[in-house]
């Protein structure tokens, strides 16, 4: 074989060659995969407690090694390959509702309400199998908003639930509109039994963060329907848009007042995998509920013990998250040097994201207010919209596969999450290296330039 300069992929078993260097996999909040880096903190404790035999190692902090050993002594056989409890470790679940009371400006919490998972998606499948029963026109009705996060329009899917679409207000920036909950809900109740309110805040795929009157009409309108609330507050961490400001369900709901937070139900979930964290593959979260009535938290923990009980490794990484250095501490300054830099950088590459986009004729992007998120509506020519109908794809499915054989970038369209029909978006991550993502947004403005001459 020649020694011939290599210029772009080569497929595997054809040998066909590729317009591209590489594939930048802007497609999944996959932060570490992305290039972001651990906390330092984080993994020197897990390493501590997964090889107990580096206690004696002069090279970890000793704030490090009480940690990992506070960690050990909560585990039987002081071992993270035990089993723990179903509902998660004592000691674990004691520091998240230490966490929340902290979060949420005093308001108590409860470690009995507290159930460690195996990342939020965890918690949100077990409570909507708790909350689905019934057939036909009684079957359990659930609200998502659209566009949505496909874990919940796949799990409905499963259980044999009823999903009942309210929109959020592109051009308000993704808002919700509780006219538009109503609607959605009184067209539902024909045909089912509405039971369960979702909101994701801040949004994926959306990227918003939903003001705190917007959290009060929410919990208003749960209250006066009856419905079960289910906060998906994974991306908490990551708000970047001046203005704007992460309002938890719950700390809200209990500032409303007593006709509020002892009547309306609610479950919030958190996660070790977004945020500053990034550590998806370590499968740590927890769900809070609120207002559960006490048979039904018990058939809660009968379903829990089924799976006998989240991964410890991920339990101890969420007791991390929630009791991470104090000052004073040797791993401080470096533990907040981290956190800081990488939320940071987020906002930076937020910002630079909307800005590019809102250059290209036939792109437009909302602010990126929060989450790892954009996701810009795109204009597609009717001849390209016709060529996709021929071959039985979506207009934006078509898009994102030009796009990927020609640039190597790898984008979701919007179709997959849901959207008003008639328009058309794609998500992309915000993840990438700075540099990678300047590459890949130029590469984005450039195509789609292409893509509309090509087609008009």
């Amino acid at each position: 074989m020649k020694n011939e300069p290599w210029d772009g992929v080569t497929h595997e078993t054809t040998g066909m060659k590729k317009p591209f260097a590489e594939v930048i996999k802007a497609n999944i909040g996959d932060a570490h995969a992305m290039g972001q880096q651990p906390i330092t903190f984080f993994r020197q404790v897990l390493a501590l407690c997964s090889y107990p035999e580096l206690l004696s190692d002069s090279t970890f902090p000793d704030d490090a090694k009480s940690r990992a050993c506070r960690i050990l002594n909560s585990c039987g056989g002081n071992s993270m390959g035990s089993y723990s409890p179903s509902q998660g470790i004592g000691s674990v679940r004691q520091d998240v509702a230490r966490y929340v009371e902290r979060r949420d400006g005093g308001v108590p919490c409860d470690p009995d309400n507290i159930y460690l998972t195996t990342g939020a998606s965890d918690g949100i499948v077990t409570m909507l199998k708790l909350l689905v029963c019934g057939e036909g026109t009684m079957r359990t009705g659930v609200m998502i908003s659209i566009p949505q996060y496909p874990l919940y329009s796949a799990a409905l899917a499963e259980l044999g639930a009823v999903q009942i679409n309210y929109y959020l207000n592109e051009e308000k920036c993704w808002s919700l509109d509780i006219t538009e909950l109503q609607r959605a809900l009184d067209e539902a109740r024909l045909y089912c039994n509405p039971r369960a309110l979702c909101i994701i805040n801040p949004g994926n795929p959306t990227g918003q963060v939903q003001s705190r009157e917007c959290i009060e009409d929410v919990i208003r309108f749960a209250a006066k329907e009856r419905l079960f609330l289910m906060a998906d507050e994974v991306y908490q961490d990551n708000v970047y848009a001046e203005g704007c400001q992460f309002h938890s369900f719950k700390k809200v709901l209990f500032e409303m007042g007593p006709e509020y937070s002892e009547t309306v139900e609610l479950a919030s979930f958190h996660s070790t995998s977004k945020c500053y964290m990034g550590e998806c593959g370590f499968r740590g979260g927890y769900m809070e509920i609120i207002n559960m009535d006490d048979d039904v938290k018990a058939q809660l923990n009968k379903l829990l013990s089924v799976r006998l009980c989240p991964p410890v490794p991920g339990q101890a990484l969420m007791d991390l998250v929630v009791n991470p250095p104090q000052p004073g501490e040797p791993s401080y300054e470096r533990f907040i040097k981290e956190r800081t830099a990488t939320l940071s950088t987020l906002a930076e590459k937020a910002k630079l994201t909307e800005q590019v986009l809102n250059t290209v004729q036939g792109i437009s992007c909302n602010p990126v207010q929060g989450a790892m998120y954009s996701f810009p509506s795109i204009t597609i020519p009717e001849k390209a919209i016709k060529e996709a109908t021929d071959i039985g794809q979506e207009p934006d499915m078509f898009y994102c596969m030009k796009m990927l054989e020609e640039t190597g970038i790898c984008l979701v369209p919007g179709s997959g999450f849901g959207q008003k029909e008639g328009t058309y978006h794609f998500r992309m991550t915000i993840l990438p290296p700075t540099d990678k993502l300047k590459v890949l947004l130029n590469k984005v403005q450039e195509f789609h330039l292409k893509f509309n001459q090509q087609y008009s």
